[in-house]
């Protein structure tokens, strides 16, 4: 059965798990995926401070998504999914769930930065390219950052 819960900081360790699970789903370099590592990972303090939930089944962590709202600009943080489940509707799931976390929050719109793999996902979904900025990991590269608007 699924479900969706609030996460606490004692999913921290699961998440980052699932995280360098899920972005190693794209067959990155080591190099990549140790940079990956230092610049992404999620917190303890991020999950203690921000909108972050998970996606169950039955009791295993499918993915999770986190929100940061700040004074200039509100942003999905994170959408991480268990490589074995992407492509099956799970990550529509925590998508839809966002979505209804920014309504009662009253975000009106938030940015994405994404790898160029994931960005199709977020197009489907309604996104809109917003610009490139230059990538934390691949250094000389620029990546997506993608806009939704509510």
């Amino acid at each position: 059965m699924k479900s969706i819960a609030k996460a606490s900081p004692k999913d921290t360790k699961l998440l980052v798990s699932l995280e360098i699970r899920s972005e190693s789903y794209w067959s990155y370099s080591k190099d990549f995926m140790d940079r990956f590592k230092e610049v992404y990972l999620i917190t303890e303090e991020f999950v203690s401070n921000n909108t972050t939930y998970i996606l169950k089944e039955d009791d295993m962590i499918i993915g999770f998504y986190g929100l940061l709202q700040n004074d200039d600009e509100d942003s999905l943080e994170y959408l991480f999914i268990e490589p074995s489940y992407i492509g099956k509707g799970y990550g529509k799931i925590l998508w839809n769930h966002a979505l209804e976390e920014c309504k009662k929050l009253g975000i009106k719109e938030f940015t994405i930065i994404t790898s160029p793999d994931a960005r199709g996902f977020y197009l489907r979904l309604g996104a809109t390219i917003h610009s490139q900025v230059d990538s934390l990991i691949s250094m000389g590269n620029k990546t997506p950052k993608l806009i939704y608007k509510l």
